[in-house]
């Protein structure tokens, strides 16, 4: 009962040709998923060609910017979904096609897609956009950044003026009831 049986050797032949019929069907899968996995490191390095071009294409944008901006960071990251990074905020990445470029920015509220296309020069166009306007958008901030500092100025001089009159309330507080004492105790001294 619980030892071994004697096989017939008819059957022996079927089950060693099993194993051997599994062997060879896991020898395959791992073939197939080995091409399979293939077939997706090609498609990520295809997706990393397509952005290399459309770096290629920004590197006349990206020359007229004045050497002192140090606001975009502009690099290809090569991950599991590989990125065309404008800067902190914004990148360009493959659409689920593989064909089409998507040019996002991060927000407070979620992704926010500004442009989509399959053409290098739209996008490029779309960057060009996103480029101009964030140099738009420091120069506002550098001139408000001098009113502000004006504004500061006038506020640190009513503060001052503020604090003075304010020691001058104080001490001639302390004057009033220092007199107002000194009649009292006057008065109490004097009593009969």
């Amino acid at each position: 009962m619980f030892g071994r049986k004697s096989r017939p050797s008819g059957r022996e032949s079927e089950e060693q040709a099993e194993p051997h019929g599994l062997k060879a069907a896991v020898h395959q899968a791992r073939i197939e998923a080995a091409e399979r996995t293939g077939v997706v490191v090609d498609l990520r390095d295809a997706e990393t060609a397509r952005l290399e071009l459309l770096n290629d294409a920004l590197d006349p944008v990206f020359a007229e910017m004045p050497a002192d901006i140090e606001l975009f960071d502009r690099g290809l990251s090569r991950g599991d979904v590989p990125r065309l990074w404008i800067d902190a905020i914004a990148h360009v990445a493959m659409g689920r096609d593989k064909r089409i470029y998507r040019f996002v920015q991060d927000t407070r509220y979620g992704r926010k897609v500004i442009a989509e296309s399959p053409e290098i020069a739209d996008i490029a166009q779309a960057v060009t956009r996103y480029v101009a306007g964030r140099l738009v958008e420091r120069e506002r901030a550098l001139a408000d950044d001098s009113n502000l500092a004006l504004r500061y100025a006038h506020v640190a001089q009513k503060e001052k003026r503020r604090r003075a009159w304010q020691r001058v309330r104080l001490f001639l507080l302390a004057a009033m009831v220092g007199v107002a004492s000194f009649f009292a105790a006057a008065w109490f001294i004097a009593k009969p």
